[in-house]
């Protein structure tokens, strides 16, 4: 059965507690955020994409397709290793969802966290645009932070992450460290188990006037 775009896209007005929840949603959206992905997607794909027109909606449609998804993170690899082998334009429901699918799994392949990756229907119905500005500014965190040439446009459009120094030791200095350790962690040469009794053996409890508990060990 093929359902429309209007269909899935147009799901009506919201009411009650369930309006009340899109509204806040739609708040986190930034439109400032917005003009700064939309301009960072046209200098990493090309000259050839046509710039939205301003808005929530608009972004939106301007990435339904996942066309243009595809597109970018494809240009964040060398040429002959994208990730999307094959981009096809399409009126497809499905196809155009699959292709929004392969993005998001592209993404989180080239090391945006999966807490930051939005859902296919966050973006085909519209419920969640904020979220979808979340991947996308991971998404160019990430190609900033691996500085391999492919990343395109200002550097200050998004966050530079912390890299983590990876220290290698030598052989002699692991050694030294092991030595260490055994010296901060005590000896155990020369002890004995003379008056220790074994794990789990209940201890014995002598009265403080018993005979051996003033040294006489005959039996009494």
């Amino acid at each position: 059965m093929q359902v429309s775009v209007n269909a899935m896209a147009n799901r009506g007005p919201s009411y009650g507690l369930s309006r009340e929840v899109q509204e806040k949603i739609d708040l986190k959206y930034n439109v400032e955020l917005e003009a700064r992905l939309v301009e960072w997607i046209l200098i990493q794909c090309g000259d050839d994409l046509e710039r939205p027109e301003p808005g929530k909606q608009n972004f939106q449609k301007w990435l339904t397709s996942g066309t243009i998804l595809c597109r970018l993170i494809n240009s964040l690899y060398p040429s002959g290793e994208e990730p999307i082998k094959k981009i096809t334009e399409t009126k497809m429901v499905f196809k155009q969802m699959e292709k929004i699918s392969q993005f998001l799994q592209a993404a989180e392949e080239y090391g945006v966290n999966r807490g930051d990756i939005f859902q296919t229907v966050d973006l085909w119905e519209g419920k969640d645009m904020a979220a979808v500005q979340r991947t996308l500014t991971a998404l160019g965190s990430e190609a900033l932070t691996k500085d391999d040439g492919h990343y395109r446009g200002d550097k200050d459009w998004f966050h530079r992450k912390t890299k983590g120094h990876k220290r290698e030791f030598s052989e002699e200095q692991l050694r030294q460290g092991r030595s260490l350790i055994g010296m901060q962690m005590g000896s155990n040469r020369g002890a004995s188990q003379a008056g220790m009794s074994g794990y789990g053996t209940p201890r014995q409890i002598m009265r403080y006037d018993s005979p051996r508990h003033n040294g006489d060990q005959s039996n009494p």
